[in-house]
């Protein structure tokens, strides 16, 4: 049934009750009308528009849920679908509704995929560049510097060692820099070698207390899926530090059913699932991009839980 005739149907039962109320029940009106016959009539007619009412918002009910997912849906929270039954304009208008988010979280997973990809890429390409040039110019530096402080005589000795002592910081900050654009270790030694460098160099720089609990037992995974664990993980510890004002955090890997568990707990002081940034829209983003299930749960003063549920690859046969 369209919607027109479902509007017409529900008014015409209304008012083919108030008509069938006036043919049988023992009601006059005079002219002019008395009292107790006004009562009557303007209660009829509250009547009738009460029940109106009612069958409309029951009529209407699919176009309302239907507006309310418009203004909620999250193409980052993917799977938000109204259930279709019956058939008609509502019906069909709900299941055209559906397939346009299934093409628009299709095109939108399809498009982040290239952009996170060209991002890593980019990453690989300036931690190279990084390595490669700045870092060897800077240890031919340090060489220069420690021949000419052998060489020297006081005071001049003192101020080329301390010149020597801050480009060594640098150098090291610039290797930091390195491992944070691009983690060799995670190509070279695998994903848990990989979480407990990050771990413990945040531990140094943060002074916070990182507990780690990592099952060695862990299903094979592919790069791809090792590699949006890792930005997860060190996304998380980078807002823990930024935001959460916390003394202690946890971070779990561990083995599901089917799928591996990343979390990264902190008693920090809470975020408002209303407030998330650019921070956590980008951790969502990387786990669509392997079609992981990223939860977040946080409570004012009770601190932050960010749960990463990863599908392992299906073996090809």
């Amino acid at each position: 049934m369209s919607l027109f005739w479902r509007i017409f149907g529900l008014n015409a039962v209304v008012l083919g009750f108030a008509t069938a109320l006036l043919l049988w029940a023992p009601v006059t009106v005079s002219v002019p009308v008395l009292l107790t016959e006004a009562v009557i009539l303007v209660g009829g007619l509250g009547v009738m528009l009460v029940a109106n009412g009612a069958l409309l918002r029951w009529g209407l009910a699919p176009l309302d849920r239907l507006t309310k997912l418009m203004t909620t849906v999250d193409l980052l929270r993917p799977g938000q679908r109204l259930p279709v039954s019956g058939g008609g304009e509502i019906p069909e208008l709900i299941r055209t509704f559906n397939a346009m988010l299934d093409r628009l979280e299709h095109e939108r997973a399809t498009s982040t995929a290239r952009v996170l990809l060209a991002q890593e890429e980019e990453r690989r390409r300036i931690a190279q560049e990084l390595h490669d040039e700045v870092g060897q110019s800077m240890t031919a530096i340090l060489l220069v510097l420690g021949r000419a402080a052998d060489d020297a005589d006081q005071p001049l000795r003192d101020e080329l060692q301390q010149a020597q002592e801050i480009t060594r910081e640098s150098l090291d900050e610039v290797r930091r820099l390195v491992r944070r654009l691009r983690p060799g270790v995670l190509d070279d030694l695998g994903l848990i070698s990989a979480l407990s460098s990050l771990t413990h160099d945040f531990a140094t720089h943060t002074g916070l207390r990182v507990v780690r609990r990592f099952d060695a037992d862990l299903p094979a995974l592919d790069p791809e899926t090792e590699l949006v664990l890792y930005r997860v993980a060190q996304e998380s510890l980078t807002n823990a530090a930024r935001h959460a004002d916390a003394r202690r955090l946890e971070v779990s890997l561990g083995p599901a059913a089917g799928a591996v568990t990343l979390a990264i707990a902190d008693d920090g002081r809470g975020i408002e699932a209303a407030c998330e940034g650019a921070g956590i829209r980008g951790m969502r983003e990387r786990a669509l991009l392997i079609g992981a299930a990223l939860d977040i749960t946080s409570a004012p003063g009770a601190g932050t839980r960010i749960r990463l549920t990863a599908p392992v690859p299906r073996k090809q046969p």
